[in-house]
């Protein structure tokens, strides 16, 4: 049985990490990167071996019920991700320096924060790219059209999880704020993309 790991978009990649793994209880994870030079897919091969991570659904099943842990692996370009259950497996002793518990420390990548927040996976873009983007679209209210600023909204890559919605339309707030008091249009809600594109990750 051939194991997929290999996501084709960040999008895809934040998707399983989120609704794939972390919502089914695969909390504690380690982030790395393929060493300059290195194969990719020879990275992924010795990974997958090393932590017996391709297994079937029913051998999860019967190691969960005997207190084991299983472990995912997925990988963008040159970054990858193991993530682990909680119960007994080498993987925490041989990672567990660098091992994180979503629930507490967020998975971050390419820009986005994913966590484990009451009971559900919570996907929002990381913080100091979300301060990073308020300050840009503060700075350009005013000095751009409502097409301009339309147009700026509509290129970020971010996918509209509930959270990262959130912080969009906080982001909008600001830019209207501004363009109010200098008595120009305001930019509608609809310049903000609101449905989620559900992804085929690999």
């Amino acid at each position: 049985m051939r194991y997929r790991c290999e996501a084709t978009s960040v999008s895809g990649l934040i998707q399983q990490l989120a609704v794939g793994y972390v919502g089914r209880g695969y909390f504690f994870y380690v982030v790395g990167n393929v060493p300059e030079g290195k194969d990719p897919r020879g990275i992924d091969e010795k990974l997958i071996a090393k932590y017996r991570v391709n297994l079937s659904k029913a051998a999860r099943s019967r190691r969960k019920g005997l207190g084991y842990a299983n472990v995912q692996y997925i990988r963008y370009g040159e970054t990858f991700v193991i993530l682990a259950t909680p119960g007994k497996h080498e993987f925490f002793l041989e990672e567990a320096s660098q091992i994180r518990d979503a629930r507490e420390i967020p998975i971050k990548l390419f820009g986005y924060a994913v966590s484990y927040r009451a009971g559900h996976p919570h996907v929002r873009i990381e913080q100091s790219r979300y301060l990073e983007l308020k300050a840009y679209f503060s700075d350009l209210a005013v000095h751009r059209s409502v097409e301009t600023l339309r147009r700026e909204f509509g290129r970020l890559p971010f996918e509209p999880y509930a959270p990262v919605r959130s912080q969009l339309h906080c982001i909008l707030r600001e830019v209207n704020r501004g363009r109010k008091l200098a008595q120009f249009e305001l930019l509608p809600s609809s310049c903000l993309r609101t449905r989620r594109r559900v992804l085929r990750p690999f």
